[in-house]
């Protein structure tokens, strides 16, 4: 099974999915995390392109780890230079060419919760359940820390407007509104969801 969470920044997507994958015993694709990688290789080595570094790329994710080259990169890839120059490189087709295929080869057998921006509707349009995260814009903030609404909302703009695979739900998603709920909570109502669909089986 393949549980499709996406959804915009802050929205609890990484939370909640890692959460989520542990609770069933599946495995967990951050798929962000691809992205942040030629992010975080583009801002070291600005004169190189980005399309060229995202072909290059050799990412692994070990559990809650991420190898880049097989360095641990799991803090340097979440700082706010690095999520912002990933907003704007996620948004060039030439990397998200190289970079779907790798997230399709991983989710092509067993069990997958796999989160990101296109999940649903690009990377894995087949899963079983798709769910779409949201959240105000003033909670993302919060919950990110070192971004302000404004900052959150321009990124909102980049990712739903980007010409290759805009960030929007899947038509068979369940919308699930985070703002004023835990992360146990979606957790839970998530599982509920999947635990549906085999009991349907």
């Amino acid at each position: 099974m393949i549980i499709a969470i996406d959804g915009p920044a802050g929205a609890g997507k990484s939370t909640v999915a890692k959460a989520l994958a542990n609770r069933l015993g599946f495995h967990y694709l951050d798929s962000g995390a691809m992205y942040r990688g030629v992010a975080l290789r583009s801002l070291k080595a600005a004169q190189r392109n980005a399309a060229e570094l995202a072909s290059e790329l050799r990412i692994e994710l070990v559990g809650p780890l991420v190898l880049i080259d097989g360095r641990d990169v799991t803090a340097e890839i979440r700082a706010p230079e690095v999520s912002e120059r990933a907003s704007q490189i996620a948004a060039d087709p030439a990397v998200r060419a190289a970079l779907v295929p790798l997230q399709r080869q991983l989710v092509a057998s067993g069990d997958w919760v796999a989160e990101g921006r296109d999940i649903g509707t690009v990377v894995a349009p087949h899963a079983e359940l798709k769910v779409f995260l949201t959240a105000s814009a003033q909670a993302r903030a919060h919950r990110r820390g070192d971004e302000s609404p404004a900052s959150i909302a321009a990124r909102d703009e980049r990712d739903t407007t980007r010409a290759d695979s805009p960030l929007r739900e899947a038509p068979d998603a369940q919308v699930i509104d985070t703002t004023d709920l835990t992360i146990d909570e979606v957790v839970v109502r998530i599982a509920a969801l999947a635990a549906s669909l085999e009991t349907a089986r």
